[in-house]
């Protein structure tokens, strides 16, 4: 269970330090527009965003079990927080968190890291395209820049809702929405290597305060970003609120180990190397524990900061140490700048993510799978849409499971999705 930090530093060279050091700070500026497009989808503030960030990347690069880990809010975790602070208020997602946080440190303790595999291909990825389904759906509002009430968390209300608040439409939110999702399209395909999202949601945020657009902004709905980390603060935990939230933090607990490890096994793909799965999710177990002391939002390995960290150089967890602290001081010295990013544009990088989640160059692979497979993805898919999140993940796995019994298969070969 050592963290991999500790096995890295022996011949650590100033020349790594330099590649861990530019890719972390490729990394914050990927994660620093995403983190807040997340918190304000998942129905949390800009700010918890930022503090899941820095407080949870942190943690997760010291203590983690992957040598490239990026740790910090994911679009996968957008629907379920926004339900629990829907039902529950924010207090009750901080509580649910802590207690998802201490569920996964037992998980570590337990060595219960390699227990993934029992977990169906197809009940992941039905739940990850039901996910990224609900994501696109949310964030019509703000692409579209419709006035409206709070939106519920049934995906049927929430069309409801969006539907009825057509008239309301702002033509230039949508502009700059379009324009967004369109540079952010042809940089994927023509500079892969340029943060095309981090370029795209600048100019659009740049256009709007240059041409004093009709345009929300982060500053104008939410007012001033913080500058820096608040004091730690307990969450209110009785025995009834315990109980009451425990389904709650159960589901996150599982994305949250779910998620990190699949992460964790893209990476080792990337560079050739092995992660610690119980370490992992000790390190996991920590960052949900620390991330609600701040106020923010649970905690996993995020995929595709995980890739671009990689792609860009880090080798080590220095890097996501680094992406943690430059997210920070961009907090302290440049929160101001933050407060002019345009909501259009911020959903824009969001409907990207979903898309990109959805994973859809596999619908061919998907398609020509055995029928089992695939009547458990539109299941779980079905699910993951009109019910409560913790049922498709239970009776998906439940029939999964039992499928593979029959079959005697208990060996699966995964290709996780990339999410943010």
């Amino acid at each position: 269970m050592k963290p991999k930090l500790l096995t890295t530093m022996r011949g650590y060279t100033l020349r790594q330090f330099g590649a861990d050091a530019a890719a972390g700070v490729t990394v914050a500026m990927v994660a620093l527009p995403l983190s807040i497009a997340i918190a304000i989808a998942s129905g949390a503030t800009p700010a918890a965003g930022l503090v899941t960030a820095v407080v949870g990347g942190l943690l997760i690069s010291l203590l983690g079990g992957s040598r490239v880990q990026i740790g910090g809010p994911t679009g996968a975790f957008i629907v379920v927080v926004y339900g629990v602070i829907h039902r529950h208020g924010l207090d009750g997602l901080l509580t649910a968190t802590l207690m998802a946080g201490a569920i996964l440190l037992a998980a570590g303790l337990l060595r219960a890291g390699r227990l993934i595999a029992l977990i169906p291909e197809a009940v992941i990825e039905g739940f990850t395209v039901g996910i990224a389904i609900v994501i696109a759906v949310s964030q019509f509002k703000d692409l579209l820049g419709l006035t409206t009430a709070a939106l519920p968390a049934d995906l049927i209300d929430k069309a409801a809702g969006l539907w009825a608040a057509r008239s309301t439409m702002n033509g230039a939110a949508f502009a700059i929405g379009l324009a967004t999702i369109t540079i952010i399209v042809a940089a994927r395909r023509f500079a892969p290597r340029m943060p095309g999202a981090v370029i795209a949601i600048a100019i659009g945020s740049f256009a709007v305060a240059l041409l004093a657009l009709p345009v929300d902004t982060v500053g104008s709905r939410y007012g001033a970003l913080p500058d820096g980390l608040p004091w730690p603060k307990l969450p209110s935990l009785t025995s009834v609120r315990a109980f009451e939230l425990l389904p709650s933090a159960f589901l996150i607990a599982f994305l949250a180990g779910v998620e990190s490890l699949l992460s964790a096994t893209v990476a080792d793909r990337m560079i050739g190397g092995a992660h610690r799965s119980d370490a992992e999710l000790l390190a996991q177990g920590v960052a949900n524990l620390a991330s609600p002391l701040f106020g923010g939002l649970p905690v996993t390995g995020a995929i595709a900061r995980t890739a671009t960290n990689v792609r860009a150089g880090g080798r080590t967890p220095v890097a996501g140490i680094i992406h943690a602290l430059v997210i920070l001081a961009l907090m302290a010295f440049a929160a101001s700048l933050a407060s002019y990013l345009a909501m259009p544009a911020l959903a824009a990088l969001l409907l990207v993510t979903a898309w990109v989640m959805s994973e859809p160059h596999r619908w061919p692979e998907r398609i020509g799978a055995p029928w089992s497979d695939r009547i458990l993805l539109i299941l779980t898919m079905v699910l993951t849409l009109f019910a409560d999140l913790a049922v498709p993940i239970a009776i998906g796995s439940a029939i999964g499971l039992t499928i593979r019994y029959a079959k005697g298969e208990f060996k699966t070969h995964r290709q996780p999705p990339l999410q943010g």
